[in-house]
């Protein structure tokens, strides 16, 4: 693992695959904050728990079924698009516009990918208020999965399937060390993006995934910043 990409290791790309949130967008923005006290409030509407039981029960899920809609589905049959509407149902506005990130997310070599746990509305969204939506071939969402969330592998596998990505020649970005662990697996290079100086503001200690670093190539907390090193090489090496 390494926090300075070296472009030669760049240059075999040709898929270049993104999460969205706190990846696409900066976790400093704390739009994903919204997200989660809506599921918590779902939760404890759904069962009548008090809020504390229902942020444990919503963690112990996401924990355990990857995320709280998985563990939800399996445990009470909701219905997935009244839950993914309702918990989407936010204020994009606290994200800013990103011309650096859209700029190197263009000139990268090679199709370009969200792959979310989230819904496509929710990606079409955060993506356009964060002005990179028209950067990007195609958005993979928690729907094109089948409902199966990373990091279930059925989900990478689905995501291969579809695009005929070589995981050979394709890079994941990923916010969740451990959403890179099959990535990694299936011959992805893999690229963890962490809260700016290393200070996340809202996660539980389980969620930065201490155990999983194995499975991560590279390290950054400025993905635009990751991106514009590399691209010189890369842009050198297809003129």
């Amino acid at each position: 693992m390494t926090n300075k990409p070296d472009p030669l290791n760049f240059a075999h790309v040709t898929d270049w695959v993104f999460d969205l949130d706190n990846t696409l967008y900066p976790h400093h923005s704390n739009l994903f904050s919204q997200i989660d006290v809506k599921m918590t409030g779902y939760v404890a509407d759904l069962l009548k728990l008090s809020h504390a039981d229902a942020r444990e029960l919503q963690k112990r899920f996401y924990k355990d079924y990857g995320t709280t809609l998985k563990g939800l589905m399996d445990r009470y049959d909701i219905d997935p698009d009244d839950f993914l509407q309702k918990v989407h149902d936010i204020d994009y506005s606290w994200l800013v516009p990103d011309p650096s990130l859209s700029t190197a997310i263009k000139q990268l070599p090679g199709r370009k990918f969200i792959f979310t746990n989230g819904d496509r509305g929710h990606a079409e969204r955060a993506a356009g208020q964060l002005g990179v939506l028209e950067q990007f071939d195609d958005i993979f969402d928690i729907r094109a999965a089948a409902l199966n969330p990373k990091p279930a592998r059925a989900a990478y596998d689905r995501f291969l399937d579809l695009h005929k990505i070589d995981p050979a020649a394709s890079v994941m970005f990923e916010d969740l060390a451990r959403n890179l662990v099959e990535p990694k697996a299936l011959g992805m290079t893999t690229v963890l993006i962490v809260p700016h100086n290393f200070e996340p503001t809202f996660s539980e200690i389980w969620e930065r995934d201490p155990g999983n670093t194995d499975h991560v190539d590279y390290v950054t907390d400025d993905l635009a910043s990751f991106l514009n090193s590399i691209l010189p090489k890369l842009m050198s090496e297809t003129v």
